[in-house]
Formats: C-alpha cells, sequence, structure tokens
C-alpha cells in the first residue's frame, strides 16, 4: 500500500513539474511582449518559479528559473543582449533565473518550519532579489562598454543609468506580482496537502 502510494506521489510530482515548466516556457516567451513603458518587459515566469520551488523544492524552482531563462533565447528581447555579449548574455541570463529559483525554494523551505504564509512571501520576494541582483552582475562583468556608453549619452551615472534604463520599473512588477500572488500560492499549497493526505 505505501508503495502504490509512493508511486502515486511521484506521478503527481512529475505532472505539476510538467505543469510548471510548460507555464513557465509560455510566460517566459509571451511576457516579453508585455511592456512597461518603452523600457523594460514584464517578467511574469517568476511566478511559477516561486510556485514550483515552494511545492516541489529548490531543485524544481532551479529547474523552472533555467527554462525561463532557456526560453528568454526565443524572444526578440534577446537579440540586444546578444549583441552585446554571446557569452555574457547565456552565462547571466541562465545563472540568474536558475539562482532565482534555487534560492526562493531554499528560502521557502526554511520559514515553512515556522509559518507558511510568512515563507511563500519570503519566497516571492527573494526570486526577484536573486535574478535582479545576478542581472545587475552581469551588467558589471560583461556589459560595461554598453553601460558606459549609454550612461554617456544620457548624462546619468553608470548606477543610475543600470537602475533607470535596465532595471528600472521590472524589477518593481516582479516583487508586486509576486507578493499579491502569494495568497493565492499558498491556496494551492494547502489544496495539494490535502491531495495527498
Amino acid at each position: 500500500m505505501e508503495n502504490r502510494r509512493n508511486v502515486k506521489l511521484s506521478t503527481e510530482r512529475l505532472v505539476m513539474m510538467a505543469m510548471l515548466t510548460a507555464l513557465t516556457a509560455v510566460l517566459a516567451y509571451f511576457g516579453g511582449f508585455i511592456k512597461i513603458g518603452s523600457l523594460a518587459s514584464v517578467n511574469l515566469t517568476l511566478i511559477p518559479v516561486v510556485l514550483g520551488a515552494a511545492l516541489l523544492g529548490p531543485l524544481a524552482g532551479a529547474w523552472l528559473g533555467f527554462v525561463s531563462g532557456a526560453v528568454f533565447f526565443l524572444t526578440a528581447d534577446a537579440v540586444f543582449w546578444l549583441s552585446l555579449s554571446i557569452p555574457g548574455t547565456i552565462v547571466t541570463v541562465l545563472i540568474k533565473g536558475t539562482a532565482a529559483g534555487f534560492f526562493a525554494g531554499l528560502a521557502y523551505h526554511y520559514f515553512s518550519e515556522f509559518n507558511r504564509y510568512v515563507a511563500v512571501i519570503v519566497a516571492a520576494i527573494v526570486a526577484p532579489l536573486v535574478n535582479t541582483g545576478i542581472f545587475l552582475n552581469g551588467c558589471l562583468f560583461f556589459f560595461m562598454d554598453a553601460v558606459n556608453a549609454g550612461a554617456e549619452a544620457e548624462s546619468l551615472s553608470i548606477g543610475a543609468y543600470v537602475i533607470l534604463f535596465f532595471v528600472g520599473l521590472n524589477f518593481v512588477f516582479e516583487v508586486l506580482f509576486n507578493v499579491v500572488l502569494a495568497p493565492t500560492l499558498c491556496r494551492l499549497i494547502d489544496l495539494r496537502k490535502e491531495k495527498t493526505k
């Protein structure tokens, strides 16, 4: 009987992982078409990444973040970044998504021992923080020529230019979308736990 239950749970995890992978891929591809002004695309992929990290663990979150990064290379936004540095874009995009999912999963796992609701909110904040933090480091390591040229053209400091033109409202919207959806994520986690009892 216990073996049957384990097989059922394993199958459910695979199905959920497949569904979240598909959702992540769709949002990664079509999310680029949703613009905030003329500067930034809305990154909706962190929502299923956080959900997967909370429901299935840090490795699932890392996989979903990796999928998000891989699909990015099929979008029009990728052309700009690849024109600046092909290796820099590949490294930055894949690492930031993977790390965002992994650390969101770790945050959820750690805080869920105290309070599951807080754990989801923390994971929802950790994902965009890690994502944006690694992106900013990628800018420093791989895209400084473009950053310097852009800052000079706009008569801004390098920091102000990066924040205004590369990060902008995107980070704010990532955090807001994730935190606002946290109660829904909690409810989905509850439903999953009730189903597996």
